[in-house]
């Protein structure tokens, strides 16, 4: 196995560079990648930066250019689901782009020419993933939306909650990665622990929460994961 590790934010993986043993730094397509030993596996971490196509271009490049041959996302999310509290994780069974449209061509939600909405993780890496993120606080596991805008606002969520009813967690990445991993053959993985209820609180909550809080989860849960 090499494992790439991917966050958005560099407090999503605070802590986690540090533990590398031995790591050398490698930079291509504007961003540095850390190649070296994670608690004795194998591994390549990188930030991805915000969005769908910052995250597909970096996973892309994680496989093609670095040879892993499994991946995990690890980061925050907006909670999509009344249930799911700030601090609760989300392992993601499935994820879906929540503002890919391209009706009447193709059903809402369905990327083109794949036949897909929801691209489905690997069931053993999340398993392992889940036991994991279960060591640290209260999971949840099932459908994580992502889509290039920061939902913000009640009614954003009132709004996707009723055409995606079943999501438990909102977000930026996570499904991007999960199609080019779909397309490339890739087993992979997304987890996210919970930093704002997506409401018209989000954007103070979320960054309070990234500060403070994020990336001990991260780091929790990545060594948790690699021990086991």
């Amino acid at each position: 196995m090499r494992l790439g590790i991917i966050s958005a934010l560099a407090e999503e993986q605070h802590g986690l560079l540090q533990a590398f043993q031995s790591p050398s730094q490698h930079v291509h397509g504007m961003r540095e990648y850390s190649v070296g030993k994670l608690w004795e596996i194998d591994a390549v971490c990188v930030l991805s930066r915000i969005g769908k196509v910052a995250a597909a271009m970096t996973a892309a490049i994680l496989v093609e250019k670095f040879g892993v041959t499994h991946i995990v996302f690890t980061g925050v999310a907006g909670s999509g689901d009344n249930a799911v509290q700030v601090g609760d994780i989300v392992v993601a069974d499935s994820l879906v782009q929540h503002d890919m449209d391209a009706s009447p061509l193709f059903p809402r939600f369905q990327v083109p020419l794949t036949g897909l909405s929801h691209f489905a993780t690997d069931v053993a890496l999340t398993e392992r993933l889940a036991a994991a993120a279960a060591k640290t606080t209260r999971v949840h596991r099932g459908v994580i939306a992502s889509g290039d805008q920061f939902i913000g606002k009640a009614v954003q969520l009132a709004a996707l909650k009723v055409a995606l009813p079943d999501v438990l967690a909102v977000e930026m990445e996570g499904a991007a990665v999960a199609q080019v991993c779909f397309e490339l053959g890739i087993p992979f993985a997304v987890i996210r622990t919970i930093s704002d209820n997506a409401n018209d609180d989000a954007a103070v909550d979320f960054m309070h929460f990234i500060q403070t809080v994020a990336s001990r989860y991260a780091f929790e849960v990545i060594e948790n994961f690699c021990k086991a």
